[in-house]
């Protein structure tokens, strides 16, 4: 790996600079994107601890040979989970004249795990045709983790102001965070902004996101023969099946809540009548206020053959993340850098959730959105824009060094 060495001192308000960042990210492209290939194969399933720690020792070798020894370091436990790294990089005034302590602190967030099982790179191996970077988990999102790196490493070429920033890696965003959580908030609540490098969305940022409900029903019933003696048995498939819809009608779209029964299963053959039969129910929300009505819907289900059990389990996984005056805020900051590059940046709420929105519901300013530009994540067609990469990594290294500034970001409430 060669380093990047970018000469000249900067002024963080002039257009030039920022055109300085664009000119590196581009010179340095193809370095970029031999980082980004070695992350993509190393596999990380979030179901797959052997890999996740792997994925982490080596994750960690690489950012400290990019960025140097973190002034603080510590790597969370994770248990079952992928174990959570936080590295603190002090800030740097640069050549601007400004006061050596930048004041505030800045969160990268980040994870490091994957939907793709263990093998995916035998059948589908990084490629890299025309615009299209192809791998799994490229885009979701360790695109994300590389631009980040890179960001913070031009910032300190030229010489312009880089806040102190902190990187949090978790491995096990994909399955709801249940380890990084209280980490993710414990960080967010001491940084003056977070900036989640999850995949953009058609290179906007993403201002709002829906919370999200993890839901198990489960029916039990009387198992009997079906042929034999089917009025002694109580069937928990059919009372399930019932039940569907009624859940189905918990939806109210001009709230912007939707619920969904990805999975359902029950029985065990098709001549017994079914003892046990459950679904799973993935509930978005943008209104806080409807978890209550939604809780209340789902406790009240009831089927009509009263000899049929329902147990509703799990509960709400992430807050609804909504933007307030702080995000405003910080949105009009990167809205201003972008300018400064030539493109104007446009703002999305989407349904997906993501971090973000732990740090969000703590009333902290976050932009999330600030990775890769591209598409397909979670799919075979997840790719990242070779050509807008030098874009991504350009905007976010000029939020950071316009968050710098000469103390602390002027975000917060």
């Amino acid at each position: 790996m060669t380093d990047a060495s970018l000469p000249g001192s900067a002024d963080p308000s002039d257009p030039a600079d920022l055109n300085g960042l664009t000119e590196a990210a581009r010179r340095d492209l193809p370095d970029i994107l031999d980082d980004l290939r070695r992350l993509v194969e190393k596999e990380t399933p979030s179901s797959d601890k052997r890999l996740l720690d792997a994925g982490l020792d080596d994750l960690e070798a690489w950012l400290t040979d990019r960025l140097g020894d973190p002034a603080e370091r510590v790597r969370h436990d994770g248990g079952a989970d992928g174990d959570v790294l936080e590295l603190l990089y002090p800030g740097d005034a640069g050549n601007t004249g400004h006061t050596a302590d930048t004041g505030g602190e800045v969160l990268l967030l980040c994870h490091y795990d994957t939907v793709w099982p263990e093998g995916t790179l035998a059948e589908w191996p990084v490629s890299i045709e025309g615009d299209r970077f192809s791998g799994p988990g490229c885009f979701d999102m360790k695109a994300g983790i590389v631009q980040g790196v890179w960001a913070v490493r031009h910032l300190r070429a030229l010489g312009l102001p880089v806040p102190s920033v902190r990187f949090l890696l978790n491995g096990d965003e994909e399955v709801g965070s249940p380890a990084s959580r209280p980490h993710i908030e414990r960080a967010g609540q001491a940084a003056d902004v977070t900036l989640v490098l999850e995949p953009s969305r058609e290179g906007r940022v993403k201002t709002g996101r829906k919370g999200m409900g993890l839901f198990n029903v489960t029916a039990t019933g009387i198992e009997s023969h079906a042929g034999l003696d089917p009025d002694a048995g109580a069937s928990a498939v059919h009372a399930l099946a019932e039940l569907v819809p009624r859940m189905a009608a918990l939806a109210a779209p001009e709230r912007g809540t939707t619920v969904n029964v990805g999975v359902f299963s029950g029985g065990t053959a098709r001549n017994v009548v079914a003892g046990t039969a459950s679904c799973q129910v993935d509930v978005r929300i943008q209104d806080p206020a409807e978890t209550e009505r939604i809780d209340a819907g789902l406790a009240a289900l009831a089927p009509s053959d009263g000899r049929v059990k329902v147990e509703v389990s799990g509960g709400w996984n992430r807050p609804p993340m909504n933007p307030g005056p702080s995000t405003d805020r910080a949105f009009a900051a990167a809205r201003e850098v972008a300018r400064g590059l030539g493109e104007d940046l446009g703002q999305i709420s989407v349904g997906g959730a993501s971090d973000g929105n732990l740090v969000a519901a703590l009333g902290r300013p976050v932009l999330d959105g600030l990775g890769a530009a591209g598409a397909g994540p979670h799919s075979r067609d997840e790719h990242v824009s070779v050509g807008r990469t030098p874009h991504q990594v350009a905007l976010l290294a000029g939020l950071l060094t316009r968050l710098a500034g000469d103390g602390r970001p002027p975000l917060g409430d």
